[in-house]
């Protein structure tokens, strides 16, 4: 067993493991984002919608709700278009030290009666969400993970 201490401190961290479904969520009105709130650590950075799983919990079925409930858009799940693993070893937002995994899905979505986004789950990690237009989903500030999967996946537009 490996035991990461932060320098100067005898604290050692909380391991974190966070499996999460995202979508790049595309209809006529564009690409789906959310911005994420002050309760994270990259408030005001634009994200997929998205999030972690429930125990047992199927993706995709995690993919349509974690979209239902950031940005209330009913969506089609897609194919799975590729996985993505962070760690490392910080601050969380709460101040507390952490050695965090987020293995994140990536799936493919459309939104076949997209509508004004709104958010369902007030007071978590999503401060609001918009249809972005595809053409100019670069000049948005994302955060690394979700420009690296839409770099890859929407280079075209």
């Amino acid at each position: 067993m490996v035991v990461y201490e932060e320098p100067g401190t005898d604290e050692v961290p909380l391991i974190r493991q966070r499996v999460g479904a995202y979508g790049i969520v595309l209809s006529e009105r564009g690409l789906l984002g959310t911005v994420m709130s002050r309760l994270t650590g990259a408030p005001g950075a634009w994200n997929l919608p998205g999030g972690g799983l429930d125990a047992g919990e199927e993706p995709t079925a995690g993919l349509l709700r974690e979209v239902h409930e950031e940005t209330g858009q009913q969506v089609v799940p897609g194919r799975l278009l590729t996985l993505q693993s962070d760690h490392w070893i910080g601050r969380a937002p709460n101040g507390g030290l952490e050695d965090y995994h987020a293995l994140r899905i990536i799936y493919s979505a459309t939104c076949e009666k997209p509508s004004r986004p709104r958010v369902h789950d007030l007071g978590g990690s999503t401060a609001r969400a918009d249809w972005v237009p595809v053409k100019s989903w670069r000049r948005i500030p994302w955060t690394r993970a979700a420009r690296q999967v839409l770099s890859q996946h929407l280079p075209s537009r």
